[in-house]
């Protein structure tokens, strides 16, 4: 590492030179090796390893459990439509070739979005001559994870450029957008590139070598398309939800995948707990309200831990809503965020059929609500602390 830090140095271009994006770069790369030199200018002096991007780099290290099973399930959805693989029951047959075929799948959008994100922020770091920013180092990895498998390349890339400047730069970058950038990037190709981002045949790779076909009455829709189409005998059990080889987007079908990320990101305090529990109460009880009022709708009636378990809930909760940036930040305004987010997410999902997984829209709304809920909270604390100092 002493090496390489040398080389770094000996290397390091000027900031003040004709190419200033060569600096942004070099900074950017020297940044994430190794803990910065400097330390503020402001009389407050702190050093701390655990700076920004080791914040963002552990928040990357929880999603690999979501990205390694969806490699794999991407591999196991296509050898399960093309008849290579008899059932769902036999995961394990054709190990390696299901995970290297989704590797082969996955990995590129993976490449695309850093690529295409971190071009952009290199850009946008030499015109306004400021370090690289850390925020893309998780939104990088949150958007292959959120889209399909089959998402064309150029529809991706184009999304990511859209998301980066008008979700983040326009606002002046990390720290300052309003929006979550995964989530707009979502929301950008789902209604630019609606029939690539719905339907059955979008959730399951289905590109056949010669010799290969279709089994017969292969279906590729994801829980949540069968249930908004009271589709009720195709939902899978809870087990099957929970452990998520299933169709669906790549990174959010495994609730266990989730799970093991939550655990690390509770543990390191990068997460709150209270947005992920208030989140899951604010779904539970709106699932309780449906299954009050169901009569003969089937996906009404189906049992609050079914419900949460299907589609994007769990992802949305533990990677997406509890974004420190586009949350909220006072406590008690963390559990109204929280619960706001639950009750949309499933209200949009059951009553609204042209949303069919309603998390998205629910955390984009919360972001947008998250500056006045904090307002109202912090004026409220204000009007009590005047109450009892006049009663005092």
């Amino acid at each position: 590492m002493k090496a390489l830090e040398k080389f770094m140095q000996k290397v390091k271009p000027k900031s003040d030179g004709k190419f200033p994006i060569a600096h942004a770069v070099w900074d950017g790369t020297y940044t994430f090796l190794f803990v910065p030199g400097h330390t503020n200018k402001n009389g407050v002096h702190i050093r701390d390893s655990v700076d920004l991007k080791r914040t963002m780099i552990i928040v990357v290290l929880a999603l690999i459990p979501c990205l390694l099973f969806g490699i794999y399930n991407v591999g196991h959805q296509h050898f399960l439509a093309i008849g290579d693989c008899l059932s769902s029951d036999h995961v394990c047959d054709l190990f390696m070739d299901k995970f290297l075929f989704g590797a082969m799948k996955v990995l590129p959008l993976v490449i695309i979005s850093y690529g295409v994100g971190l071009g952009v922020e290199f850009v946008f770091a030499a015109i306004n001559r400021h370090p690289i920013q850390e925020g893309f180092l998780v939104s990088g990895m949150l958007i292959p994870l959120i889209v399909p498998v089959d998402i064309p390349w150029a529809m991706l890339a184009v999304a990511v450029v859209f998301a980066v400047i008008l979700g983040k730069e326009v606002f002046g970058g990390t720290g300052m957008n309003v929006l979550n950038v995964a989530l707009v990037t979502r929301a950008f190709l789902f209604f630019a590139y609606p029939t690539k981002m719905s339907g059955d045949k979008v959730w399951t790779n289905t590109d056949l070598a010669e010799g290969e076909h279709l089994i017969d009455m292969y279906s590729g829709a994801t829980p949540m398309g069968n249930a908004a189409n009271g589709v009720m005998e195709k939902m899978p059990s809870l087990m099957e939800l929970v452990v998520g080889f299933i169709p669906g987007s790549i990174g959010e079908t495994s609730v266990i995948a989730i799970g093991l990320g939550a655990i690390l990101l509770l543990f390191t305090g990068i997460a709150s707990w209270r947005i992920m529990l208030s989140t899951f109460i604010g779904g539970y009880v709106m699932c309780l309200i449906f299954n009050a009022a169901a009569g003969d709708n089937l996906f009404m009636a189906m049992s609050p831990v079914h419900q949460l378990a299907m589609g994007g809930f769990a992802f949305g909760l533990v990677f997406m809503a509890t974004d420190p940036v586009t949350g909220t930040q006072t406590n008690s305004g963390k559990w109204v965020y929280g619960i706001l987010i639950g009750i949309l997410a499933i209200l949009i999902r059951v009553a609204n059929p042209a949303y069919p997984e309603g998390m998205m829209l629910a955390i984009l709304i919360g972001n947008v609500c998250a500056p006045l809920i904090d307002h109202v909270v912090i004026n409220s604390n204000i009007k009590k602390r005047i109450k009892r100092v006049k009663t005092a």
